[in-house]
């Protein structure tokens, strides 16, 4: 378990299945993986696929639940071995809730999460997540043809 702010901490699924007592969330992203809720805290799972470039719609709800849980608590989020997925919804949740850029978050988390290694693309990911929050219809390939 690593911690990256104040309010905000990376972990495996051990952490997940064991939260130490300060932790009041738990935010799982691991969808191979099943474990029941730690009693006494809040707790959400989506299952995002490891190594996979993350679907949006994912994380813009990861995003909303730490918007709404972690500025007044202490919430882990954690995936399989607390690097890919756990990292990479903490920096969506940076970049698009505290305002720091891309290259900000992610150093971040490198620095405070050794080995922390990001989801292919997920910068472009954010970038729809950022447009959804917007209320703005996201351009993709095929909408832009239409035009």
């Amino acid at each position: 378990m690593h911690h990256v702010t104040e309010s905000l901490l990376v972990g495996n699924v051990e952490d997940a299945k064991k939260p130490p007592s300060f932790v009041e969330g738990i935010l799982f992203v691991a969808a191979e993986h099943e474990i029941p809720p730690p009693d006494g805290i809040l707790f959400n799972k989506i299952p995002l696929v490891e190594f996979g470039q993350a679907d949006p719609q994912q994380v813009y709800e990861a995003v909303a639940w730490l918007e709404q849980h972690a500025p007044k608590k202490k919430i882990m989020v954690c995936c399989r071995a607390g690097m890919g997925r756990s990292v990479s919804m903490v920096i969506a949740y940076l970049c698009c809730v505290q305002g720091m850029s891309y290259t900000e978050a992610t150093q971040l988390l490198k620095s405070r999460r050794p080995g922390a290694t990001p989801l292919p693309n997920l910068d472009v990911t954010i970038q729809s997540v950022l447009q959804m929050r917007s209320g703005r219809p996201i351009s993709t390939p095929n909408t832009e043809k239409n035009k």
